[in-house]
């Protein structure tokens, strides 16, 4: 998994605090002790999993002796009724990982089966499928991990890698000429130079005023095409604002370099994971 390892941990102690607090109550009353028991993960309705790691850390904080056992790997497209992976150690432990392990699935999974989509529903045209910044506070790692799982494109991680010029940039800059001219000047030369445009006279100006990408917010797919036509290969062009599975094979045949889908992570729906206990060992 191409992910920070320290802060995926800190990420899977926050959850377990979160959800097991100082214990399991339920479990510590009805299981006994010592009750070893083998439960199988797996999928109820047909998608890309994502999350192995993930789920297997979370058992592995609760008990190191937990055995996890992966069937599949991330970016595996799982049927439904797949097993993912078969868990056996002390009863107690699979029960307080249980929900948190299977949250991480559930979601990171959702998030890669949803860029899957999109990927084939722009199949044979040019663009490429990114995500946005709109993620879960805590979890844009995780969830620009599973757009990659799901063969999508990371947008930048945060405000620090990338420069992305947004209407307000341009209003607070008095214009879009010395907005891009003053990041041009003082950006590092490996970073690109970025600008939101609403127009097609927006787009002129920044060109002229040498943006090496233009993202193309919220218009017609008309007036998109329009804009592939007017730069002519010479700038990057990303199409945002609204696109969805409906809309997002007309906006992909305009030409555009990037469609940028926050729909990816700000509001998919989990995929239907769970967790059943098989037998006592």
């Amino acid at each position: 998994m191409l992910i920070d390892a320290i802060m995926l941990r800190a990420i899977v102690e926050s959850a377990l605090e979160e959800d097991v607090g100082p214990g399991d109550i339920t479990s510590s009353l009805t299981v006994p002790e010592n009750a070893l028991s083998r439960a199988a993960i797996a999928a109820r309705e047909p998608g890309v999993i994502a999350g192995m790691d993930v789920a297997d850390m979370v058992f592995a904080a609760v008990d190191p002796i937990v055995r996890f056992e992966r069937e599949v790997r991330d970016g595996d497209r799982a049927a439904a009724g797949q097993r993912l992976a078969g868990v056996e150690g002390r009863s107690r432990s699979l029960l307080a990982a249980e929900r948190v392990a299977l949250n991480f699935l559930q979601r990171l999974s959702g998030i890669a089966t949803t860029t899957a989509r999109f990927i084939d529903l722009v199949a044979g045209t040019r663009a490429r499928i990114a995500d946005t910044r709109k993620t879960t506070p805590g979890l844009r790692m995780l969830e620009k991990y599973a757009v990659r799982v799901g063969g999508g494109q990371n947008h930048r991680f945060g405000l620090h890698d990338g420069i992305l010029i947004k209407d307000n940039h341009i209003v607070a800059a008095g214009g879009i000429r010395p907005a891009v001219e003053a990041a041009k000047k003082g950006a590092p030369h490996t970073l690109k130079v970025e600008v939101e445009v609403s127009t097609l006279d927006e787009l002129q100006e920044a060109m002229d005023a040498s943006a090496d990408a233009v993202m193309l917010d919220n218009m017609e797919v008309e007036t998109m095409r329009r804009a592939v036509e007017i730069a002519g290969g010479s700038v990057t062009l990303e199409a945002s604002g609204g696109i969805n599975e409906d809309t997002v094979a007309a906006v992909a045949a305009t030409g555009v370099d990037v469609i940028s889908v926050g729909a990816l992570t700000h509001s998919v729906r989990a995929l239907d994971i769970g967790m059943d206990f098989e037998s006592a060992i």
